[in-house]
């Protein structure tokens, strides 16, 4: 089977790494890749936000299954110009991947479907802000409608930045607080069938102790020894079978992979967000514990086939990832700084350049440093041995990924 993979964050060198492993990929391409991705798959140039010229190299590349990464392509309907060349594709058309790129369509997806999720206000002007804060109270929850790269969130006890957040983006959801620890559960789905895949837990805030403001996810972990054993039944039965329904009737079926984002709260799980793909952190410790081999998996997603697919086989261990962002992240990023360390297997490459034959920093989230054990206390001291081994001026990680349940 060839594969191309579109693509260049942490989350497309997992998929890369574990696509490499499996025995029925032939050849692995990736476009346009990064200097992590390059070790383990042929790169090959492109836009990924050029429907009509990834369509083009999956033609050219002879490509049995075009997989599409990064939830911007998918809002652009890369998946859809490759489908029309009659090339199977994992990854949702332009209209199911709008659950992602606007948080108003998802809320509305969600109310049709009943699925339990935080009451919610979309504002255009601060007049309706300032009214919509008034009605969900503190914690204040402002979200970008758009996509923001996981940086369009502000949760605060402070009025004046939640109002200056509403402003700055134009058009936000303003969300009641949902308390509880959070839970990423990421579901293969052909549209009809639904194949969960291992929770795991990521860590938002910059700093240790969940301080500082939201990123991307500097951090995550699997499996949650504190989650009940009925959590993903319930979240398929409550969330994910009900929004696939109401996709097909609206005549936009979601296939693909749907990133689910859970509050456990004491009224059971709710929806945080959805989004189109994989997650960056989680998918580096999910795909770590994964056997099963991964291109069979999405290809009979992209297929409709998911259903004759056979279950799922995962490492009896844990996986831990830490995240390592360079300086002023997620602020002004100060790229260029060269990075030394970084080849130890499981340091999968997220922000990273080459200059002057150097590995160099090339993005806000640099490298996802992960390790796998027997225990989650194994795991972890094996993703921060390999942190320790990295040198990055000005780099950033917190001290506490996993802390409290290793």
């Amino acid at each position: 089977m060839r594969v191309l993979l579109i693509g260049t964050g942490g989350r497309e060198h997992a998929l890369a790494a574990s696509l490499a492993k499996d025995p029925a990929v032939t050849e692995l391409i990736a476009a346009p890749g990064n200097p992590g991705i390059a070790q383990v798959a042929r790169l090959a140039a492109v836009d990924p936000m050029d429907p009509a010229a990834v369509a083009d190299l999956a033609v050219r590349e002879s490509a049995d299954l075009v997989i599409v990464g990064p939830e911007a392509p998918l809002v652009a309907g890369v998946a859809d110009a490759v489908r029309e060349r009659g090339i199977p594709v994992f990854g949702p058309g332009r209209a199911a991947a709008r659950i992602e790129g606007s948080k108003t369509f998802a809320k509305d997806v969600m109310s049709s479907a009943g699925v339990p999720t935080a009451g919610a206000y979309t504002c255009e002007t601060p007049e309706e802000a300032a009214a919509a804060l008034d009605k969900t109270g503190s914690p204040y929850v402002v979200k970008d409608d758009g996509l923001a790269a996981g940086k369009g969130v502000v949760v605060t006890d402070d009025r004046a930045a939640a109002l200056a957040h509403a402003a700055a983006c134009g058009r936000v959801v303003i969300e009641e607080y949902l308390d509880g620890p959070e839970v990423s559960l990421f579901v293969v789905t052909d549209g009809t069938t639904a194949v969960p895949l291992q929770p795991a837990q990521d860590f938002k805030r910059l700093r240790d102790g969940d301080e500082g403001p939201n990123t991307g996810g500097m951090g995550a972990y699997s499996p949650l020894p504190w989650t009940s054993p009925d959590l993903v039944p319930v979240v398929l039965r409550d969330v994910v079978e009900p929004t696939l329904a109401e996709m097909r009737r609206r005549g936009t079926p979601f296939a693909g992979l749907l990133y689910v984002g859970l509050a456990i709260t004491t009224d059971g799980p709710k929806v945080i967000e959805f989004n189109a793909r994989f997650g960056d952190p989680e998918t580096q410790v999910v795909l770590s514990l994964l056997e099963t081999p991964l291109a069979g998996l999405l290809l009979a997603a992209a297929t409709g086939t998911l259903a004759a697919h056979p279950p799922l086989a995962w490492s009896p261990g844990a996986a831990v990832t830490v995240v390592v962002a360079a300086a002023g992240y997620p602020g002004q990023v100060r790229s260029g700084d060269v990075i030394t360390g970084a080849e130890a297997p499981g340091i999968f490459h997220a922000g990273t350049g080459v200059r002057d034959g150097r590995l160099v920093a090339a993005g806000g989230r640099v490298l996802a440093c992960t390790g796998t054990g027997a225990t989650l206390a194994e795991a972890r001291e094996q993703a921060y041995a390999k942190v320790r081994n990295v040198h990055l001026d000005g780099a950033q990680f917190r001290t506490d990924i996993a802390a409290k349940v290793a």
